[in-house]
């Protein structure tokens, strides 16, 4: 027998392995459309979310299996929009592969990783705020333990050139924290994200780094050590399924489950155009409090924190009893919000960028794959950016452009 066109022979044991648990039918086939949705769709799709939210994980992926119309599409997410749903399809289908669902649970079970669904006892309520844009599933290296601490957490998130200072007050902010009785979420990138986790482990507290990647090959590599240890007391958590690459898009959603999975978030260090101000965009939306330590006003690594408190109501904290109180253990207008709307031209262009090489051509079929843009999208981009110089056409594919 089959399960969405794959041998049960082989999958049952693998679904039960990152289960942890004997699943009943019903469970094993919402298990592996769940993994199955987590390397389709790319991590914060709106339409991905309302279609298992209206059918359920199993139906939508049968549905997408038996290649829908846009008006069929459209008709079960209960749109008016056919250009919506056919632009969905467009996205999904050059993914609609379940040997890779099959892969990446092999890579999960190989390492050890569970994957979580909404259902389960563990899964961060948190992150069901984000709505249609909640992740469908999570990869997970870790203990329970340091999930369950998820709802009396805060985020502490920074700059990755993070100077001195910035070090120094973020180790006191984190073992702050742990000592008044909370966990530390973070990112796990060099500079603030590393020091937060370091300083957690250290005064011997719940820390959960959420990674842009798969949890099979931890990134930075720089923090393979940091993250192994996380894994083994705290937890190391992603929407991507194993065998996934981090990538900037990739990056930017990430920070939306940093935000949501958290009571509250702390800017450390963060300069003008920082990527944690991302992060801060995301907890500002949710109406999750938001925190910003000033710096020297002559630094440029604290032009950032200084912005948020200035213009974005961001509440300026300087020790760990003002972060705690951001969040005590018993809101504000979005910003930045372009920068994480997965319809925005940007945001398109971003993921074009990232699946393109300067050095491997690559087929518009092959972008769109690694891109989660459909063909036309890609086809449309690439002819805008061959104009301004941005791309080449080879014989073989497309390339960055170099510039010399």
């Amino acid at each position: 027998m089959t399960m969405f066109g794959v041998g049960e022979n082989e999958i049952v044991p693998l679904l039960t392995t990152v289960a942890g648990r004997d699943l009943d039918r019903g469970e094993l086939e919402e298990l592996f459309a769940r993994a199955a949705w987590s390397g389709i769709a790319e991590p914060g799709d709106r339409m991905a979310g309302a279609l298992v939210a209206q059918l359920g994980a199993a139906p939508a992926l049968r549905t997408l299996m038996k290649s829908p119309t846009a008006e069929q599409l459209a008709a079960a997410l209960e749109i008016d929009k056919p250009t919506d749903a056919q632009a969905a399809i467009d996205r999904w289908m050059p993914r609609l592969k379940p040997s890779d669902a099959l892969a990446g649970l092999k890579r999960a079970a190989r390492v050890g990783a569970r994957l979580l669904v909404p259902s389960d006892l563990h899964w961060p309520d948190g992150v069901d705020d984000l709505a249609e844009h909640a992740p469908l599933a999570l990869w997970v290296r870790g203990t329970d333990a340091a999930l369950d601490a998820l709802s009396r957490s805060i985020a502490l998130v920074g700059a990755r050139a993070a100077t001195g200072y910035g070090e120094h007050v973020t180790m006191e902010a984190s073992a702050g924290l742990v000592d008044r009785g909370y966990s530390i979420v973070s990112g796990a990138a060099y500079g603030i994200d590393g020091m937060a986790h370091r300083a957690a482990l250290a005064s011997h507290g719940q820390t959960v780094a959420f990674l842009a990647g798969g949890v099979d090959r931890f990134y930075p590599s720089g923090h393979d050590a940091l993250l192994t240890r996380i894994a083994e007391v705290g937890a190391v958590v992603s929407e991507l399924p194993c065998g996934q690459a981090p990538t900037k898009w990739r990056f930017l959603q990430r920070n939306r489950l940093i935000a949501a999975a958290s009571r509250a978030t702390v800017v450390l260090e963060a300069g003008w155009r920082s990527g944690s101000l991302n992060t801060a965009g995301h907890a500002a939306t949710l109406g999750r409090p938001l925190g910003a330590v000033p710096g020297p006003v002559t630094s440029a690594a604290s032009a950032g924190c200084h912005r948020l408190i200035r213009d974005y109501t961001a509440i300026c904290v300087t020790n760990p009893d003002e972060m705690a109180e951001l969040a005590p253990l018993e809101t504000a207008p979005a910003l930045f919000s372009d920068a994480s709307d997965p319809g925005s031209p940007s945001s398109d262009l971003v993921r074009l960028y990232d699946a393109l090489s300067s050095r491997s051509p690559r087929t518009a079929a092959d972008i769109a794959a690694r891109s989660g843009l459909s063909i036309a999208e890609v086809q449309g981009l690439l002819g805008a950016l061959e104009l301004e110089g941005e791309v080449a056409e080879r014989e073989r594919g497309w390339v960055r452009a170099t510039r010399g």
